[in-house]
């Protein structure tokens, strides 16, 4: 292997891409997450997504201006979450999981999914029971 080859190529690609160096900025992790989409769309094999999307990553784990996010994100019961993520995916209202008032409560944390809740979202969502369980 060619060390100072491989430098180099690193030097000039973190040139082209500084979000991938050492010391991000908020516009070098946007133009990150336009490559991503793009990269995506188009190359979706290119090894730059799966070294983009490890950045990005870190950087909204770390970033001080996600922190708060982050917290908010960390509080909510995983299974909450997926109910959330998947009404969102699949553009359901709350009659469309359950009694409306009963699913509002579960979403802002007044209730917890049963067992049997779980099931059935299970079921419905093709996801294992064990998905809704969590913190």
């Amino acid at each position: 292997m060619n060390y100072a080859a491989a430098i180099k190529t690193a030097n000039d690609l973190t040139s082209k891409l500084p979000f991938l160096g050492s010391s991000p900025s908020r516009q070098d992790y946007d133009d990150a997450l336009g490559l991503v989409e793009y990269l995506i769309e188009h190359d979706p094999d290119s090894p730059l997504v799966e070294m983009l999307t490890a950045k990005i990553d870190k950087y909204e784990n770390e970033s001080p201006e996600f922190a708060e996010f982050n917290a908010r994100v960390a509080s909510i019961p995983s299974g909450v979450a997926l109910l959330r993520t998947l009404m969102d995916q699949y553009h359901l209202t709350e009659n469309e999981i359950g009694k409306k008032s009963l699913v509002s409560r579960i979403l802002n944390g007044q209730r917890t999914l049963t067992l049997d809740h779980m099931r059935a979202l299970a079921k419905r969502f093709g996801v294992p029971v064990s998905a809704f369980v969590g913190n």
